[in-house]
């Protein structure tokens, strides 16, 4: 029977000393404010954020702010802001809570509180975990792609980037942890662009200060954060002794390197491990490519296949080919200076193999039309530039495609959902529809290539029969 007896700080003496926090909550002060407090951002920097303070003995603590669910801060609240993180092993793993968050806040139920986190002088980081959707970006132009909304991630940290500067408050480091290439600059970008098309008399000295005294450095991040189930609450709560609603699990394996590049004090991570280097951009591409890259297409050609998790297409046997073929296409479009790409292939084989681990696909496909155009889109115009074939990455499309057609069946959300179903609805040959397809993610230079769509659309019978060849 699951426990009933709520985790909270009361509860804490009552746990195993190897399930307790690293650290003591109520001696932590909120230093970091941090934008989307779901499974990942709980189950990475979090942590990381924790064992930095525990290690290093300073005080760092985070504010959390969720964009949309104040379902989840409320939840947070009745915990006083603990949770577990469980480390799924193949022999199995403990859960133990974790003690780094200081509070948590709903952007617009608290906005006002949340603005002040934003000005105070004792908040020296700020970091996201928003998703490529929230930064309301055009795939087009790179810039936002319509009024940004002050009730946004991103209009609300403008406003209250714009008062700190106002206000000649001290630096501060805002870090996006999002799947994106070059997501600080990307982050700056957009944050700028806001403020300067704004009708604040001011802005232009705000854009100065903002050059002087903010700092957007880029950030790869890494860790499978795999959605939570019912069982895995339950499981989790007869593990501790006590109900968790809000615990998250993760593989044994999780990275973070940044860019050293900020401009006022931040959590010692690196005493959790992350690497701070010069230039993230061969770690993040690396990252983004192989594996981001080889995630979207399993789960893409997976669901074709009928499966629903990684380790079930690694248990079919094709999945390990296509991952290992897929890095292979790849590898030549990366830079030097990152990790070498047969390597890391093979622990992409061992982390996807984990029996522990079930990442569902219909989380990994979910935003397919935003996550293609950084994981794959990039890689294939580059290669087919250099007149190199790319059949991995044209099988990919294809599973892309299938799931376009049959996202709501598969529980699949995606911004441009309707956009992508209606190019189905034409009644347009294949090679017709995957133009379209491609068009309507930005991609009209792809589109205009016949070859590639035709390459695309051939695979299409397969994965209507439930076939993925490779």
């Amino acid at each position: 029977m699951s426990a009933v007896v709520p985790l909270n700080l009361n509860a804490l003496p009552g746990l195993a000393a190897e399930s307790r926090p690293q650290v003591r909550p109520a001696e932590l002060s909120t230093r970091v404010v941090h934008f989307g407090i779901g499974a990942f951002h709980r189950a990475h920097q979090a942590v990381y954020t924790e064992t930095a303070a525990a290690r290093s003995g300073e005080p760092w603590g985070i504010a959390a702010v969720a964009p949309r669910s104040a379902a989840t801060v409320d939840a947070l609240r009745a915990q006083d802001c603990l949770y577990s993180v469980t480390e799924r092993h193949p022999e199995g793993g403990l859960p133990r809570v974790v003690g780094a968050l200081t509070g948590a806040y709903a952007l617009e139920r608290d906005t006002e509180a949340v603005d002040a986190l934003l000005t105070d002088p004792g908040t020296t980081v700020v970091t996201l975990t928003v998703t490529e959707k929230g930064y309301h970006r055009s795939s087009r132009t790179g810039g936002p792609d319509t009024a940004v909304p002050a009730s946004t991630v991103i209009g609300r940290l403008a406003a209250g980037l714009a008062d700190r500067m106002r206000s000649g408050a001290a630096p501060v480091s805002v870090v996006s942890c999002d799947n994106m290439a070059d997501n600080g600059a990307v982050l700056e970008r957009v944050v700028r662009d806001v403020v300067r098309a704004s009708a604040w008399p001011d802005r232009e000295r705000i854009l100065d200060r903002m050059a002087e005294r903010v700092a957007f450095p880029s950030t790869v991040v890494d860790r499978i954060v795999p959605a939570t189930t019912a069982a895995d609450l339950s499981t989790t709560s007869t593990a501790l002794g006590v109900h968790d609603a809000l615990a998250v699990s993760g593989e044994p394996y999780r990275s973070w390197v940044l860019e050293d590049r900020f401009a006022a004090p931040r959590p010692p991570w690196e005493l959790d491990g992350a690497v701070l280097v010069p230039d993230v951009a061969p770690y993040q591409l690396t990252k983004l490519r192989l594996l981001n890259g080889s995630h979207s297409a399993l789960a893409c050609l997976g669901i074709a296949a009928g499966h629903t998790a990684i380790a079930d297409a690694m248990a079919a046997g094709w999945g390990e080919r296509l991952v290992r073929a897929l890095c292979a296409e790849v590898a030549p479009t990366l830079p030097g200076g990152g990790p070498d790409p047969g390597r890391y292939a093979d622990d992409l084989i061992t982390r996807f193999r984990n029996p522990a681990m079930r990442h569902l696909f219909r989380q990994i496909a979910s935003d397919g039309s935003l996550k293609i155009t950084e994981r794959w889109l990039p890689a294939l115009r580059s290669l087919r530039e250099r007149g190199a074939a790319t059949p991995l990455l044209e099988l990919a499309l294809a599973g892309w495609a299938y799931t376009t057609r049959h996202a709501q069946e598969h529980g699949i959300t995606d911004p441009a959902r309707d956009a992508l179903a209606a190019c189905w609805r034409t009644g347009a040959a294949p090679a017709d529809v995957v133009r379209a397809l491609l068009t309507t993610v930005g991609a009209a230079d792809l589109a205009d290539d016949s070859a590639l769509a035709s390459a695309v659309a051939r695979h299409l019978p397969a994965l209507r029969a439930g076939r993925v060849d490779i």
